[in-house]
């Protein structure tokens, strides 16, 4: 028995030595020894350069957090300064990470079920240098080699990580795919922001709701992007929201992007796998346009514009990234602006669905869609195009290119439209589609002086150069709403109707008119026409005629019609009678669109002893911008089709088609159209 406790005591001993011997070696043990050791077996599991440069040092302590018998098992505590990673062979420069400091303790006991578990890291001075090429390869991505030929097991360890702090920090970006070249510098907040704070809203009270943790880092980045100078500032929550897919990490951001600015407030869910977003998102800049570098989100051209909704996104959705651009509102120029859209990143191509509503559009806010807008605003919106003086037609071409990298399916409505008080267009209603490079306006519609304008557009932006096409249907003017403000149209019963159909080439609306074959079919009857009516429509040549035709006088129209034919851009006049009181006015001539020159003779044919106020024919000369009208100093020799066509059967039954008899009044232009089939006049 005694030889048995002299054993056990002996091994006792021996086994108090080992572990004081143990303690004695981890305490006094220079870990730097262990540095070429773990630098060289590091470098070659990550296939690139790793150094621990500095002090290596691990001390033991007992944890106070730890309860009972755990609390006096001491943890290590490890410290390693001047770490660096360096880049693979095919980066820019050495290094890919670099940190001054980093301290770390790890819990031992749970090492006996395999877990590595560390509470807390500490960083100092970290910095990054993030690359990807315009081949794909970026140096975040380590080969770690093929396990092709390995049976899938679990792993054997897991790595449990709870919090990462660090002190300011710089990260630098250098993406040649996205084109962004970025410097962004982080560092912790003096003292933490609640989530509300900058939200604007208070806190829920219910305590199922899921709040986000607080505002822990500040940031701020300058660089380019797509080109544009970029800025930016903001702030993040703690890095330990990143391990948990549950708790919504908080992201505030304040960010220019040349004329754009980009300002939001919200959450990112399960942030590691890019789960949803839930944004406040206010969007201002010079144009609409000039968001397509920045989203990939093709918008058109538009005047100033701001708006402010909840973005919200489903960023792992089975058909594609989702975003929704809820119940926003704001201004475009000086219309206001409200709707829903929805963004789908899906394929073959992202798709653009929603509707926008304007209750007040202001019509020239709608130029920059067609490249009307002044010199001045183009070059405000950034465009590079301007507007040659000696040129009316917009000569701005359409970004077509940018057509094919979306598809669109949205509704737009302008309850109100304020043009002018002489142009009283009340609505629009319009459904844009656009399907693999194809824009369609079907219909867009306008209400205007009690009457429709319809139109059909469709531009193949696919076809190079684009082809165009468009078919309208004015119905219904009321000649007395036309021009409200003039008293002597009051009385007219008379309306408007015309039809048009046209098609061109070319990626500009000049192009298009340019190159445009087609017909363009307009009646009018029972109207008035004097010098003060032109004054009003803003016609400095119709003043011209009018006053050179009938003096100062108020006459009146019994019936005009025009039946115009385009071919290659060229006008022509096959029909285009004005039936008055005093007179029957022949217009003969061309307008061409592609030179945009004028050339028109106006004849009158007298209806009695009157015709001594209209002895001699005018013409119209010159460009679309300036316009020569003139007096004939002889008799007019006829020289086109216009008074040969008052017998064809075809022009004028397609015009006796648009006559719409107001009320039991027999129209004048049917009896003149009928008088032209059967060659009476």
């Amino acid at each position: 028995m005694t030889r048995v406790r002299s054993v056990f005591i002996w091994l006792l001993s021996a086994l108090a030595l080992l572990v004081a011997a143990l303690a004695l070696f981890l305490l006094l043990f220079d870990w730097n020894l262990l540095k070429p050791t773990i630098n060289e077996r590091v470098s070659a599991a990550l296939d690139r350069p790793f150094a621990i440069e500095g002090d290596l040092a691990v001390s033991w302590r007992r944890e106070p957090e730890t309860n009972g018998w755990r609390s006096w098992v001491p943890w290590p505590h490890i410290a390693a300064e001047q770490m660096m990673l360096g880049n693979p062979q095919w980066a820019e420069g050495d290094t890919f990470v670099s940190l001054q400091r980093v301290e770390l303790r790890l819990a031992p006991l749970p090492l006996l079920r395999k877990t590595v578990s560390i509470p807390r890291i500490d960083v100092r001075g970290p910095n990054a240098d993030l690359q990807r090429l315009a081949d794909g390869r970026d140096n975040w991505t380590f080969d770690l080699g093929s396990q092709d030929d390995e049976p899938e097991q679990p792993a054997p360890w897991t790595l449990d990580i709870g919090t990462i702090g660090f002190d300011q920090g710089q990260i630098k970006v250098d993406d040649a795919i996205s084109n962004l070249q970025l410097e962004l510098q982080v560092e912790p907040l003096g003292e933490p922001i609640a989530f509300s704070d900058l939200l604007g809203q208070p806190e829920p009270e219910q305590s199922s709701v899921v709040v986000p943790q607080d505002y822990a880092f500040a940031w701020r980045a300058e660089g380019r992007y797509q080109g544009q100078p970029v800025q930016g500032e903001g702030r993040i929550g703690g890095l330990l929201a990143l391990q948990d897919a549950t708790l919504p990490f908080p992201i505030q951001a304040d960010i220019r992007a040349g004329s754009t600015r980009i300002r939001l407030v919200g959450t990112l869910t399960d942030p590691q796998n890019l789960g949803a977003l839930d944004l406040n998102l206010q969007l201002s800049g010079s144009s609409l346009g000039n968001l397509y570098p920045l989203t990939g989100v093709t918008l058109p051209d538009s005047p100033p514009y701001s708006t402010e909704g909840r973005l919200s996104a489903q960023l792992q959705a089975a058909e594609g990234a989702t975003y929704r651009y809820q119940d926003f509102s704001g201004h475009i120029g000086d219309s206001d602006i409200h709707g829903d859209l929805t963004y789908v990143a899906g394929q073959p191509r992202p798709k653009l669905s929603g509707s926008v509503v304007s209750r007040q559009l202001l019509f020239s806010d709608l130029a920059p869609l067609i490249g009307a807008d002044s010199n001045a605003e183009k070059e405000a919106r950034g465009s590079d195009t301007r507007q040659p003086a000696d040129k009316v037609l917009p000569v701005e071409e359409f970004r077509t290119e940018r057509w094919q990298t979306m598809d669109a399916d949205v509704r737009v409505q302008g309850q109100r439209i304020v043009h002018s008080e002489q142009l009283p267009i009340t609505d629009l209603d319009t459904h844009v589609l656009l399907d693999d490079g194809r824009l369609r306006l079907a219909p867009l519609k306008f209400g205007m002086a009690g009457g429709v304008l319809q139109a059909d557009i469709e531009l193949n932006g696919a076809s190079t150069p684009l082809q165009g096409q468009a078919k309208l249907s004015a119905r219904h003017f009321k000649l007395k709403q036309l021009v409200p403000g003039f008293e002597p149209m009051q009385t007219s019963l008379g309306e408007l109707n015309g039809d048009a159909d046209l098609r061109g080439r070319g990626n500009s609306v000049a192009a298009l008119l340019g190159s445009a074959d087609g017909t363009v079919r307009l009646v009018i009857n029972d109207g008035t026409v004097s010098r003060g009516l032109m004054e009003i429509a803003g016609l400095n040549v119709g003043n011209y005629v009018i006053s050179r035709l009938f003096g100062d006088e108020e006459v009146q129209i019994n019936c005009a019609v025009a039946d115009l034919a385009l071919k290659q851009g060229l006008m022509s006049t096959p029909i285009f009678l004005i039936d008055t009181e005093n007179a029957l006015i022949h217009v003969d001539g061309t307008v061409n669109f592609a030179s945009e020159e004028l050339d028109l003779d106006i004849s009158p044919d007298s209806k009695g002893l009157r015709i001594f106020s209209l002895r001699s024919p005018l013409y119209v000369r010159g460009s679309f911008s300036e316009p020569r009208p003139g007096v004939h100093a002889g008799p007019l020799a006829l020289r086109g089709t216009g008074m040969l066509a008052l017998g064809a059967l075809t022009p004028a039954a397609a015009l006796l088609a648009l006559i719409a008899p107001s009320g039991e009044q027999t129209s004048q232009c049917q009896e003149l159209l009928e008088g032209m089939r059967s060659g009476q006049r």
